[in-house]
């Protein structure tokens, strides 16, 4: 089980973002590789403090981990806040050492050049409640920006391979240093050095690619999950940026989702009522028959367990609430009238509510507890 990203940063569940900032940068510097060279335990603390920094210090993705967890965005097929390498914390990150003393991206005393990650792709992808509740692959073609075959790059002779530039000012506090992303190369501290004909400055090429995204069951709508080096690739031999998927829920013609959850409403007939029926409804894996009881009342919700949607969590599924109507004809024969005029009077239609046949109130109290 992966560890809590408050517990790893040493935070509580309500700190500030400015908090979980001091406290990224203080466990970022004590584990920087850097300072512990050859330590495969300290680089490994070093990567999980970055990875619940990258989620922690994004308002958007901290909401969902607060509400789902780590479910929220570790999926079967690369999704996550997970599985940061030294690339990704350093080409995302490396400002958080800015005002320490500590220099470039590639660690302290600024001597590495800074590693250019690719910009990020969006994309939507629309899903059935059927999809959602048994979790479903996806194949989708994707332009992203690839290094053209062929193309090579060389040190830039701007920065001479540093990724930035160095500037010395003198202040009234005495001599200053800043250092800036060099605009000759980006940052990655390399330029095109030969490519083909049909790529563009940078060396690269628009292409499309067929990208696999396996969706974990229980999704809700307007998450997002990321496939990690699916979007465009970085110049200079730089690391690919990320696919980034929004999920979008499409309607049931019959089913209503309320978090984990079905709602299906189901309209039976006076007569049908009255003597009871076998009716065919819908679910997320198919039709099933369920049994009206003689003498059901209109408002009466049957439960039927585990036929909702999959936890996101995996504490199990949610519930089928099966919403019975009793639907009143608008029109009568004259027969019809007569027999409902005859039973007007009658002690068997005349409304008799026991204690177990609840209040509307009382049935939305349920339904929320």
């Amino acid at each position: 089980m992966k560890e809590d990203y408050y517990e790893i940063l040493g935070l509580s569940k309500n700190a500030t973002a400015a908090e979980i900032k001091k406290a990224y940068r203080k466990r970022a510097i004590k584990y920087h590789p850097d300072k512990n060279p050859g330590d495969a335990e300290a680089e490994e603390l070093f990567k999980k403090s970055a990875e619940a920094y990258e989620v922690l210090s994004n308002p958007d993705k901290k909401a969902k981990y607060d509400q789902f967890g780590h479910q929220a965005f570790d999926g079967s097929g690369g999704f996550g806040g997970g599985g940061m390498n030294m690339d990704d914390i350093f080409s995302q990150f490396g400002d958080i050492f800015g005002g320490g003393g500590f220099g470039g991206f590639g660690g302290f005393g600024g001597g590495g050049r800074r590693t250019v990650k690719g910009s990020n792709l969006r994309i939507r992808v629309q899903l059935t409640l059927e999809e959602i509740a048994n979790g479903v692959e996806k194949k989708i073609k994707v332009k992203r920006k690839k290094v053209a075959q062929g193309t090579t790059y060389k040190t830039c002779t701007t920065c001479n391979g540093s990724g930035q530039m160095t500037r010395i000012q003198n202040t009234i506090l005495g001599r200053m240093q800043t250092a800036t992303t060099c605009s000759s190369c980006g940052g990655s501290g390399q330029i095109v050095d030969s490519k083909p004909t049909n790529a563009d400055a940078h060396g690269m090429l628009a292409t499309e690619e067929t990208v696999s995204i396996k969706i974990p069951a229980g999704v809700v709508d307007g998450m997002q999950l990321k496939v990690s080096g699916k979007g465009n690739d970085a110049p200079g031999n730089g690391i690919a940026g990320d696919l980034l998927v929004a999920i979008e829920e499409k309607d049931h013609p019959t089913l209503q989702r309320e978090g984990d959850n079905l709602h299906y409403d189901l309209y039976v007939s006076i007569p049908d009522a009255t003597l009871g029926a076998s009716k065919e409804i819908d679910t997320v894996t198919g039709k099933v028959r369920i049994k009206v009881e003689p003498g059901v009342q209109s408002g009466k919700i049957l439960r039927l367990r585990n036929k909702g949607i999959p936890s996101i969590n995996g504490y199990g599924s949610g519930d089928l609430l099966v919403h019975v109507n009793v639907w009143t004809p608008k029109t009568l024969s004259k027969e019809q009238r007569a027999f409902f005029e005859k039973m007007t009077d009658d002690e068997h239609f005349q409304p008799k509510p026991e204690k177990e046949d609840k209040s509307f109130f009382e049935k939305v109290k349920d339904m929320f507890s």
